[in-house]
């Protein structure tokens, strides 16, 4: 199922008007693998709920999820559904 986390070197090629690679490559290095490894089992999880089990900021991991969607970082599947009240739950297709 998806690419073990020893395969996740593609997840470094970030960009962007405010990225300074010194500053921001490492943390979202991390973070972007942390969601990933999270997430792959599929399961739907809540921006609170990925936040809480990563200890990434509710942002952070929006953004990360956002860039699971690029085919740079394999273009997967990043499929959402609304809860209630604005809440929404998302899972990601690995396969």
């Amino acid at each position: 199922m998806g690419q073990s986390v020893n395969q996740l070197d593609f997840f470094t090629d970030f960009d962007g008007a405010t990225y300074d690679p010194e500053r921001d490559r490492d943390r979202l290095t991390a973070q972007i693998r942390r969601v990933y490894t999270l997430m792959r089992d599929g399961q739907w999880r809540t921006l609170s709920e990925i936040s809480q089990a990563t200890g990434d900021p509710e942002a952070s991991v929006s953004a990360r999820l956002r860039d699971l969607r690029k085919p740079k970082w394999g273009g997967y599947l990043v499929e959402r559904h609304y809860v209630t009240r604005g809440l929404w739950q998302y899972r990601v297709n690995i396969q």
